[in-house]
Order: C-alpha cells, then structure tokens, then sequence
C-alpha cells in the first residue's frame, strides 16, 4: 500500500478537533503512531506554522513515511521509537511542552497489507506479527513455547476470547506433531476449536486470537498505560490530545486516562471548588466518538474505530 492508497482514519474529525491548538504560533504536534504519514501531512499542511514530532516503532513505516513528508523538511521530525518514550524523544529534540498529540493505535494499513508481516488471518504468511521487525519476539515462538495456562491468559485478556482455553489445549497439542509457522495453519486451528453455532456470528473466529497474540507480541496495553499519562503531562496549556482506538481494551484504558485528568481533585463535600482543585482537561468528545457511515462506506478499516478527546485547561 503507498500513501497515495492510504485513507487516515477520521482524517477531518481528528484535524477540526486538534486544529485550534495547531493554528498557534510556535505549535509542536506529536503523531505518537505515526504509520504511512496521512494524518501528520495534513497537520504539516493545514498548519503551515506547525512542526511535526512523529514517532513509529516499525522502520519500514518509517520510511515511507520520510517520503511522504520529504517536503517539509525539517518541520518534520521522524523517529524510531514506541510511544512510551515520549518523555525521553522530547527531551532529546529540546521541546519543552506540546500542543497538540494524536494516537492511531493498533495495526497500521502497512502492516496488514504487507502479508511477509503476518498480521493478517484472512491469507497464509509467517507467524510474525512484530511491529519492530527487527527484534522481540515473534507470535509463532509464542504459541510454540508458551505454556497452555499462559496462552489461554493471553486469549482471554487480550481478546477476551470465550474459548480460549480450548484454543490453547488444541495449539500445544497440535505443536508436538509440528511446530506453528504460518497464519493458516494457526488460523484453521482456531476456527476448528470453535464450535460451528458460534462460528456462524461475530465475524472470522480467527480474530480475537490473533488481535491477542499482537497485542502480547507487541506489548501493546502496558506501552500505553505508560504512554497516555505521559503525553498528558507533556500537553502545554490548551493543548489538546486526540486518540483513535479499536477495540474495547484500548477504549477503556484511554476513558480511564481521559475521567482521571478532567476531575476534580477536591476533596468530596466541599460547597465551592477552589482554583487548585479545578480539574486540569476538559473533555472534547461525548463518549467515544464513532466515525461516519459515509466514512466506512468509503474505508471499512475505519469501522471499528473509536476517538477520544480532551483539552488542557488548568497548567499543573
């Protein structure tokens, strides 16, 4: 997939609701995910005073990237490293606070569309699923080294798979025949440990298992349990933080990044809340914001998504 066949998610919802502190002088926005580029080109565009901080863990995004956003130049910043060092990459490029932040999170379009990845259930490839291919460990060294017990934990937290414990029973027994290396092979084994009435509903029976073996692969829930609050206390003044998720594990843990930083710290009773107590974001979204149909219409990888957001009001 190139970036002239890359469609952003909820490209103009997320540029109109981080737009007002992209228009100030001085402005730095992070795209803390930053995959083909789209979105972080039209913030470079949009807002022709504005410099880009954009982070990804995957080099091959990385690089196609760099060329989407070569013309910038150095309103650009590309770096190799996962959201949760934020702190450490903002340290090192000198930026005091941001003004604006975006989290695309889960797979980007380029991993799923480039099968040697291993992302995908839906056609045979090797049993990768590393953002970063260069390092960690693989989904395939996981489901031939792990224990059941531990296998089954993964399903079931990460993609809060209801059988999960068959599926791991089938996977370490099928293992001693011979080792997993594919995506069919794997994906055949789910669907058959899944009884045929439930296989008929909620989409392919390969999904939750391996949107869970990604997530453990990649650490995906604890780097942004780490990255969030992060990123909150990065955000200057009437900054503001915008974050697209696309499954219920990653809206929940931003809902609760997001309640924590809009409340009041005041101690329960009081009659007048005073200043220092004032909750310091305010939130920019009613719940979690769906895109629209005419959106999905347009890009079905859209449908899932979910977005979030909130604004700085009170320095602290």
């Amino acid at each position: 997939m190139t970036s002239a066949t890359h469609i952003p998610v909820m490209l103009e919802r997320c540029v109109e609701i981080l737009g007002p502190a992209l228009g100030r002088p001085g402005a730095v926005v992070l795209d803390a995910t930053l995959g083909l580029g789209g979105h972080s080109e039209a913030f470079l565009r949009r807002f022709p005073e504005a410099r880009l901080i954009g982070l990804d863990r995957d080099p091959q995004a990385l690089e196609a990237s760099g060329r989407r956003l070569a013309p910038f130049g150095e309103r650009a910043a590309l770096v190799h490293a996962v959201y949760d060092e934020i702190p450490d990459v903002l340290e090192r490029l000198g930026v005091a606070e941001l003004s604006g932040t975006l989290f695309d999170l889960g797979v980007s379009s380029l991993q799923l569309d480039m099968r040697e990845r291993g992302f995908a259930y839906s056609y045979d490839a090797p049993l990768d699923m590393r953002m970063d291919s260069s390092r960690g460990i693989t989904a395939a060294e996981i489901v031939n080294t792990y224990p059941a017990a531990d296998i089954a934990r993964i399903l079931r937290d990460y993609g809060e798979e209801r059988f999960a414990r068959r599926i791991a029973e089938n996977i370490v027994a099928e293992r001693e025949k011979e080792p997993f290396t594919t995506t069919a092979r794997l994906s055949e084994l789910v669907r058959d440990s899944i009884p045929a009435a439930t296989r008929r509903t909620g989409g392919h029976p390969a999904k939750r298992t391996f949107q869970a073996l990604r997530i453990a692969v990649n650490d995906e829930l604890p780097v942004l349990e780490r990255a969030l609050p992060a990123a909150v206390a990065a955000t200057g003044l009437g900054g503001r933080i915008a974050v697209l998720s696309y499954h219920s594990l990653e809206d929940r843990l931003v809902k609760r990044v997001f309640a924590k930083a809009s409340e009041s710290a005041a101690p329960p009773g009081l009659p007048v809340v005073p200043e220092q107590y004032q909750p310091k974001f305010r939130l920019l979204t009613r719940g979690a914001e769906p895109p629209t149909d005419a959106e999905i219409a347009e890009n079905p990888r859209a449908a899932s998504a979910k977005l979030r957001a909130a604004e700085r009001v009170r320095e602290g």
